[in-house]
Parts: C-alpha cells; structure tokens; sequence
C-alpha cells in the first residue's frame, strides 16, 4: 500500500468542552504532524456526535439496519480508513464513554445484511494514543483496544502512552513528545 493511498482517522474521545485540547489530542497531534508524505487524516470529535444507545439484539432479531445519521457517518469514515486512531484519555482504567459507545456499535455493524463490516476491518491498523496519570492504569484499556483489534483481524499498532493530568502537563513529557515524532513512521 502506497502512503498516498493511506488514510488515518483520528477519533477524539474526550469529553472536555469543543475547542479545548487536552494532553492526549496534543500528543496525537503532534503524532500526526509526523504522518507518511502523501497520508491524507480526518479528524472526528466523538461527544460532537449523537450515537443512539446500542441495543444488543444479537440473539432475538439478528440483524439491524443500516445506521441513519451521525451514526452513518461515523461508519461511512471508518470504513474509508486504512488506519483508526483512538485518541482516548483514561477514564477510570478504560476507555472514555464516548469510545465504548463507538466500539460497541460495531456489534450492529458486524451484523448490517450486506456490509460485510468485520471482513471489510480486517487487515487495517488500529492505533492508541492516550495519556494518564502514571503507564500502568492506563494498561486496561491498551489491552482492551489490542483485543478488539485482534477480533477484527486488525493490525493492532500499539499504544503511544503520554503523562497526563492537568492542562498541558503533555509538554513536560519529552519522552512521549519525542516517541510521537517517529510514531506513524515507515509503517
């Protein structure tokens, strides 16, 4: 795959009010500054979308539309990428609530007659960029994504972990600022 043909979507997980960036969308930008030449990215900030509620309805009717709205355009843009980039603080050891919620529409999307979403997932790149407090509470929700991306047959990329906390305390981590550089780099 040429790296004119990739395309990265960045999904921004956090909860913070639009328009304020928080050290894990930082660090992801600053990642992204670094992108193969040619690489084209979108940008989707989760809480700015309106997903309903996932029903599982996995053993009573089977099957489930095709998504309407938001939730359609959420779809349209995952599967348009080659490469998904979670861009996720830690919430309580997991994955923030906006994210869950997206994860778990890929139940619906597995089971949509005709799209074909888990074999279509299959062979494209899921990245981590999160931030936290110290590496190891945030080691949970990296090994929750990487056993999402292994279910979908997914290159799982790893996470690049950033120290986090209060607003802009990303600056003082030159180790994960220099790690984002080289992150999406010959890949």
């Amino acid at each position: 795959m040429s790296d004119s043909s990739r395309h990265f979507l960045f999904l921004t997980a956090s909860t913070r009010v639009a328009g304020v960036v928080g050290n894990t969308e930082a660090l992801a930008r600053a990642a992204a500054e670094h992108l193969p030449a040619g690489a084209s990215q979108q940008w989707l900030r989760l809480a700015d979308l309106t997903l309903p509620p996932f029903v599982d309805h996995r053993h009573d009717i089977g099957s489930y539309p095709m998504p309407e709205g938001d939730a359609r355009q959420l779809l349209d843009a995952t599967l348009a990428a080659t490469d998904l980039v979670l861009v996720a603080p830690v919430y309580w050891y997991s994955l923030p609530a906006t994210v869950k919620l997206y994860l778990d529409h890929f139940s619906a999307w597995m089971r949509v007659p005709g799209l074909d979403f888990k074999a279509r997932m299959a062979g494209r790149r899921l990245w981590l960029v999160t931030t936290s407090g110290d590496r190891s509470k945030a080691q949970p929700m990296m090994d929750s994504t990487r056993l999402c991306a292994e279910f979908l047959g997914m290159a799982w990329m790893g996470a690049l972990w950033g120290k986090g906390g209060a607003p802009e305390a990303i600056r003082a981590d030159q180790e994960a600022l220099t790690q984002a550089t080289r992150w999406f780099a010959g890949v």
